[in-house]
């Protein structure tokens, strides 16, 4: 057994406390539900999600309405006179208006159609003059010609953007269970430490009882019983130290998971060890099918190709405006609204550089330049990635067989103390072999509590790397269905 009476190990801290018991997956639950990283992995998503929300309404119709009302000004306008001598006019205006509009960008061209209607009010009230000005409607085009595009590019690398955050929350909860097992496993070793330094100065108290024992009568020397003695010093200090760190231990593992109370905590060994195979072909399958890494290259790579487009785009700006609608006025509101005139407008804008000294043609080698150099920076990324896998799947195997060895070997050291330990009582071997046995058996065990580290690290590691469970044999991650 791994811990022999873990209550009694921390019966001093527990002294004028509860405690609360746990396993591995109890802290990894905790970890993954309500520790401070978990809530900030959640807002994250959750940030990402409303990002995508702004992009796809870029695609919808907006209708708004904007106007001033009211818009007053008086003042002093300064006229000058045809024999050049400048009068000052007093006015008073007032001069108000809204708009209704209705937008619909273009994606396929990146243009935008809009449907306008508005009413505008001027009065002067010195003039004693009011005048109305509406539009009833008004139809216009905004369309650029051979120009960049940006929706059509962020309609491709929007949806992967948020595919991404998708399957990186997943990754980062599967982080989190691989720190809660990192925090886990330092307060297992603080624990047991702690417990190995309590039964160690219950033994040397009693070694040194006997060895004194021995010393009256005359069967061992005063040097054996100094040694005894150092020894129960030293197991003194290691309780002491054992029990700081054991606090220091359960303050972060406290902190990690966001516990608030009081009650001391007590960690259960995860002896249970799952068997189950790694296939590396499929553990790569998985890999480049679930990871956000590898959607975050095909958007990588999408963004170099827009990069160069636009740069080739800048070159020429040609933009075409074209409206049709009909427009009144007059000095009453119902008057403005009657027989429309027809309003017509087309205008072509364009600016084409004449001499630019190389300027476009480097703007355009420079973004081609960067795909090329992004082109190689991720093929060398998925390479490292498959590489990292790889290592991962043969690291893990023989990090499974160690923990086997570990195991046993900490059962054999745990019972050659125990026959070293009942030898020396009987008086069949000396102090020194006694304590080389005890230091065997204490090593034997934390090399144990590394194994079982190391082991369940990788197996987390192994997890958010391919975002499948191999225990249980399904995915981490199912891509919604749009």
């Amino acid at each position: 057994m791994l811990l022999i009476t873990v209550f009694a190990a921390v019966q001093s801290l527990s002294a004028q406390q509860d405690v609360r018991t746990l396993g591995l997956e109890e802290v990894i639950s905790l970890a993954r539900g309500q520790s401070p990283a978990a809530k900030q992995a959640e807002t994250r998503l959750k940030n990402r999600y409303w990002q995508y929300r702004l992009f796809k309404s870029d695609y919808n119709p907006q209708l708004a309405l904007q106007g001033q009302i009211p818009g007053y000004n008086r003042d002093f306008l300064t006229n000058r006179l045809d024999d050049g001598t400048i009068n000052y006019i007093d006015r008073e205006q007032f001069n108000s208006g809204m708009n209704l509009s209705l937008n619909q960008p273009i994606a396929l061209t990146g243009g935008n159609l809009s449907v306008n209607s508005n009413l505008n009010y001027f009065s002067d009230q010195l003039l004693d003059l009011t005048r109305f000005n509406t539009t009833v409607v008004n139809l216009q085009l905004d369309q650029p010609l051979f120009g960049f595009n940006p929706l059509k590019w962020d309609r491709r690398t929007e949806p992967l953007r948020y595919e991404e955050s998708k399957r990186s929350f997943v990754e980062e909860m599967e982080f989190l269970s691989r720190e809660a097992v990192s925090f886990y496993f330092d307060h297992l070793d603080a624990q047991i430490n702690y417990q190995i330094a309590q039964l160690n100065l219950l033994n040397n108290d009693t070694i040194y009882k006997i060895e004194e024992g021995r010393y009256n009568i005359g069967t061992t020397s005063k040097d054996k019983l100094l040694q005894v003695e150092l020894q129960l010093l030293r197991s003194q200090q290691d309780v002491s130290q054992s029990l700081l760190d054991l606090e220091t231990a359960g303050l972060l593992l406290r902190n990690y998971l966001g516990l608030r109370d009081a009650d001391t905590l007590v960690l259960i060994s995860p002896d249970y060890i799952p068997e189950f195979n790694i296939p590396l072909a499929d553990a790569l399958s998985y890999a480049r099918m679930n990871r956000s890494d590898y959607i975050a290259f095909e958007r990588q790579r999408i963004e170099a190709e827009r990069d160069v487009e636009e740069a080739k785009r800048q070159r020429i700006q040609t933009n075409i405006t074209a409206a049709y609608g009909l427009n009144s006025a007059g000095t009453m509101l119902d008057a403005a609204w009657n027989d429309p005139n027809v309003q017509q407008r087309i205008d072509i804008g364009f600016r084409v550089p004449i001499l630019d000294w190389g300027r476009n043609r480097a703007r355009i080698e420079t973004a081609m330049a960067n795909r090329e150099l992004n082109q190689y920076i991720l093929d060398q990324e998925t390479e490292n990635f498959d590489q990292e896998i790889i290592t991962l799947v043969r690291r893990f195997v023989m990090l499974r067989n160690q923990l086997k060895i570990a195991k046993k070997s900490d059962e054999v050291a745990d019972e050659r103390y125990k026959v070293a330990q009942n030898r020396y009582l009987t008086g069949k071997v000396d102090i020194t072999n006694l304590n080389i046995a005890l230091s065997e058996k204490d090593e034997a065990k934390r090399s144990y509590v590394r194994a079982l580290r190391d082991y369940w690290v990788a197996y987390f590691d192994l997890r958010r790397l391919t975002l499948y469970d191999f225990v249980e044999g399904e995915l981490l991650y199912v891509p919604e269905e749009e």
